[in-house]
């Protein structure tokens, strides 16, 4: 990727501060509609210390009886397949393997998707205990009596998909500069409007609306309002190798799963990385910048305890890469995306929660209109609807 430096003594009319999926769709949108906009990120696009980075992330329909998350990820896996038609290379963005979610027949979400899916349209498949049985005998599913699968969806490439989005951005002519911002007082704005920003370089960089999609980095650029809402936590990730000249577990035979009551989800051996397992149940809190990269021991034992528990074939198989990343959790796991309460050019945009990836190009075409259109705002993503107190009720 070959990145545009910043333009001295130029004032932007919007100036985006995080080149992950959010700010880097954001800035795509926005430079769409003929917007001159400056990307700024302290490490990079889609880097490893990142919500952003790492190797995969699900794109999935299905939220429950959560409509709204629904229509907004159809609407980004079509974004997606069209970034990628405009695009040159060879590789993928998207790997069609399937999602399947797995639990029991008393478990009303399942019941709650299926008229979702239904009535948005979305393919699926829902199964029995005996087809999730005979049809993926990798799992050990004797608790697990029903299914739903989503036909259409699966695996977006994380870095490498930051990565394009970024490129696009820069092709339309947006800037892209390397810069850390510093934290924001009440003392920055002049009369409820924010001039410029300032980086720890000592650069002050102008703009007419700033949006600060940062994830994890909200609470530091905005200690007083954002530090007691965003919550950051350590998420441990691990790739399983596969047994040789094995295709069990290849995305023609085993889709990408999630089994929300154990709070775990995992994909198959894409690009020959390994079999890829994560728990989606929050980590302890945690700061982005100083958190160690290094999985605990504890958690070593404990996924392979559960390796050995669902997956028997895997019960000896090598830990090929291991992963830290971290979700930026919100009260509930609804988005943030807001204006500043006193400073009325400054956005917020972030709250992934761990399930905002697949969302990007949605979320930053919203942000977009909300910016240069006005227009209702969705009250879910307000300022206001986030506590201080974790509840999650986003999955």
């Amino acid at each position: 990727m070959r990145l545009k430096n910043v333009a001295k003594s130029k004032t932007y009319e919007v100036v985006v501060v995080g080149a992950g999926v959010c700010g880097a769709w954001t800035a795509l949108h926005l430079a769409r509609r003929g917007q001159s906009v400056l990307l700024l990120d302290a490490y990079g696009p889609g880097n490893s210390r990142s919500s952003s980075g790492g190797e995969s992330r699900i794109i999935r329909m299905g939220y429950g009886a959560d409509e709204l998350y629904t229509r907004w990820a159809m609407g980004s896996l079509v974004q997606w397949k069209e970034l990628r038609a405009e695009t040159i290379g060879a590789t993928p963005l998207f790997h069609q393997t399937g999602v399947l979610w797995l639990g029991n027949k008393e478990y009303a979400r399942f019941n709650q998707m299926t008229a979702v899916l239904t009535r948005c349209k979305v393919p699926f498949e829902s199964l029995s205990e005996n087809a999730i049985a005979q049809r993926y005998p990798q799992f050990s599913s004797h608790d697990l009596s029903a299914g739903i699968l989503e036909t259409g969806s699966g695996v977006l490439m994380g870095r490498r998909a930051v990565s394009e989005v970024v490129e696009s951005a820069l092709s339309l002519g947006v800037e892209y500069g390397q810069r850390q911002v510093t934290p924001l007082g009440a003392t920055d704005s002049n009369n409820s409007r924010l001039d410029a920003i300032s980086t720890n370089n000592g650069e002050r960089i102008s703009a007419g609306q700033f949006v600060f999609a940062c994830g994890a980095w909200l609470g530091k650029i905005f200690p007083e309002i954002l530090g007691p809402r965003i919550f950051p936590s350590r998420q441990e990730v691990f790739f399983f190798g596969v047994p040789p000249g094995d295709s069990r577990f290849s995305a023609r035979s085993l889709p990408t799963w999630l089994i929300q009551a154990d709070e775990v989800y995992g994909m198959p051996d894409l690009e020959s990385r390994g079999f890829k397992i994560a728990f989606d149940s929050h980590g302890e809190r945690v700061d982005p910048d100083t958190q160690t990269r290094v999985v605990s021991t504890q958690s070593v034992e404990h996924v392979r305890d559960y390796v050995a528990k669902r997956f028997p074939a895997l019960a000896n198989a090598p830990i090929v890469e291991t992963r830290v990343c971290q979700y930026e959790n919100t009260s509930n796991g609804d988005f943030l995306i807001d204006r500043h309460p006193e400073i009325n050019n400054v956005w917020f945009a972030g709250g992934g929660s761990g399930h905002g990836f697949k969302h990007g190009p949605a979320f930053g075409e919203y942000v977009a209109q909300q910016i240069l259109d006005g227009g209702p705002a969705e009250p879910r993503f307000s300022l206001t609807s986030k506590a201080t107190k974790q509840n999650r009720a986003v999955y």
